[in-house]
């Protein structure tokens, strides 16, 4: 064979195999996007104070009968009521962790949180973190803590647009 270049308008042979041009390739598919992470909205405010998780004496009563049961249940929405409005603190399951295993320090974090809430809309709030040192004194700390700390709440929480209780 001769080391020319083959002429392009002569035909081939047969015994020449004819190069085809590989396939071209098909577009890769659009990987599926991954849908936005939900939007967290802050600011959420409780619908009405009306529920038996806002009242003082209910909650009283159920943390005597379930023997402290109720508190992690109440430390929980309480937690939860918060951080859904400022974005900010516990939260739900460290609220109800912190409420079954550790009750005084549940009494700490709420006043701490409830006061921050006001002070960033101006105000003077009525509880501070002091409130906490209630658990000093066994039952009859709790009867004195629960009343300021959920009225404090409950009146911010009315405030901001909340029902209030009948």
């Amino acid at each position: 064979m001769s080391d020319l270049p083959p002429d392009p308008d002569l035909p081939t042979t047969p015994s020449e195999p004819v190069a085809t041009p590989p396939p071209a390739a098909e577009p890769a598919a659009a990987m599926p996007t991954a849908p936005p992470p939900p939007t967290v909205t802050y600011g959420q405010v409780p619908r009405t104070v009306n529920e038996v998780y806002y009242k003082s004496v209910a909650n009283i009563l159920l943390t005597i009968i379930t023997c402290g049961i109720w508190f992690g249940v109440y430390a929980y929405r309480t937690h939860g009521d918060l951080k859904r409005y400022s974005g900010d603190g516990l939260g739900e399951l460290a609220g109800l962790l912190l409420g079954i295993f550790i009750h005084p320090v549940v009494m700490f974090t709420i006043p701490y949180e409830v006061e921050k809430m006001y002070q960033r809309d101006g105000r003077q709030s009525p509880v501070s973190p002091l409130w906490g040192l209630w658990f000093l004194l066994p039952f009859i700390g709790w009867i004195i803590w629960y009343p300021k700390v959920q009225r404090a709440l409950n009146d911010f929480w009315v405030s901001k647009g909340a029902q209030p209780a009948v």
